[in-house]
């Protein structure tokens, strides 16, 4: 009976979550500049507006936000150094990359090809590094801090999931999928979403994991990013606040003229995953919360602290669109980019910039309230430590 009581006591307790601090968490997220600025690129895009960004514009944008990412990054990690927690973070960055791609594709695998669904999973095991800096910057909005050991996880994400589903696509190959594309279907065009690199010189057929590996480790964004992050650590503090106003003073602004140029790329973007059909919208919108919970289990396990925590949950529901892509073009030539890419760009990314955020913030935030208040005498020591560690740097 009692715990029966205490069932109901807490489904009454998380109905409080939801209307009391919900509220103001759904309302500060979705009226904060960034988000707007995206939906005002969608609306855009919807009413035909001929509001654009330059390519060479939009390029500088993103070329920033990856330095900005890194070097801050980097400068948290100069601070904490390499600590338990986040070799923790960095092994379950690893994990999940690993493993998301193995599951999606054994459920896709009928109804996709087993290319086109190798292709899905490969890029739905990856990251988004937008959708990581827009949760970032709803932490800094929080006053929340994480560990600069994040964004280091984040580029762990990148490889193994490519891995897996090249493996993947080799080992269970069904050759079916002509079955799943309209006869002469030509290759679609996706510079946007590999940012906008030219194709490898006779980039046609295939030529192997190892060169998609290549691709993956030398694309744009990698390098800006292991490099930001790299220097950001090895710089000194006169270093870091000299140029605090460039990679810290000016984020903000910038992820809102970066997030209004992908609402326009995702408004106009929304009649290929029509196309797509009925598998790939729900696998948009459905996928992106269970793999989230996945992530929410690992951190959990190991010991991660909430705003850590937090981060993990994000880039398991994200999905890439910029590098993940690019690689697959080689190693998978005959994936369908026309599924895998709007699928990413048009419907997971809004779904976790608009609704995933709030939604992932306050689920976390109930599984370590619970920590806080009933869990630390029974539950593993990392756990422990790690909800309680969070909770303290912030009293503090």
């Amino acid at each position: 009976m009692a715990g029966v009581t205490g069932g109901a006591s807490g489904a009454d307790n998380f109905g409080m979550l939801l209307a009391e601090s919900g509220s103001s968490l759904w309302a500060s997220t979705l009226l904060s500049p960034p988000i707007l600025f995206f939906v005002l690129g969608v609306v855009a895009a919807a009413v035909r507006s001929d509001l654009k960004i330059p390519k060479a514009f939009s390029n500088i944008l993103s070329l920033y936000l990856l330095f900005a990412i890194g070097f801050k990054g980097g400068a948290k990690l100069h601070e904490s150094g390499f600590t338990g927690e986040g070799l923790m973070a960095m092994l379950a960055a690893g994990v999940l990359s690993a493993v998301t791609p193995v599951w999606m594709f054994f459920i896709l695998r009928g109804r996709l090809g087993g290319a086109t669904a190798a292709g899905v999973a490969a890029t739905y095991g990856s990251v988004s590094a937008v959708t990581f800096a827009a949760a970032g910057a709803m932490l800094g909005d929080l006053g929340e801090r994480f560990g600069g050991h994040m964004v280091a996880a984040m580029v762990i994400m990148e490889f193994p999931a490519l891995i897996v589903g090249v493996l993947l696509a080799r080992a269970f190959a069904d050759g079916r999928e002509a079955a799943h594309s309209p006869a002469g279907a030509a290759p679609p065009e996706h510079d946007e979403d590999d940012a906008r690199r030219p194709r490898a010189a006779g980039g046609g057929g295939h030529r192997g994991l190892g060169h998609a590996l290549a691709e993956a480790c030398t694309n744009g964004s990698i390098v800006l990013l292991i490099g930001s992050l790299v220097i950001g650590a090895a710089t000194t503090a006169k270093g870091r606040e000299i140029t605090a106003p460039l990679w810290e003073t000016l984020f903000y602004g910038v992820l809102c003229f970066y997030l209004l140029d992908l609402g326009l790329l995702a408004g106009s973007k929304f009649g290929d995953v029509l196309r797509a059909g009925k598998t790939a919208v729900a696998t948009a919108l459905l996928f992106p919360p269970v793999n989230a919970g996945l992530g929410l289990a690992l951190a959990w396990a190991m010991g991660l602290g909430k705003a850590d925590a937090f981060l993990t949950m994000v880039m398991a529901a994200s999905a890439s669109y910029i590098a993940a892509p690019a690689a697959l073009r080689i190693a998978l030539p005959e994936a369908r980019a026309s599924v895998y890419v709007p699928m990413a760009l048009t419907l997971t990314f809004p779904f976790n910039i608009v609704l995933g955020l709030p939604l992932y913030w306050m689920v976390v935030g109930r599984a370590y309230g619970r920590v806080g208040a009933a869990a630390c005498g029974r539950a593993p020591v990392a756990a422990c430590v790690g909800g309680s560690a969070d909770r303290a740097r912030r009293e503090g």
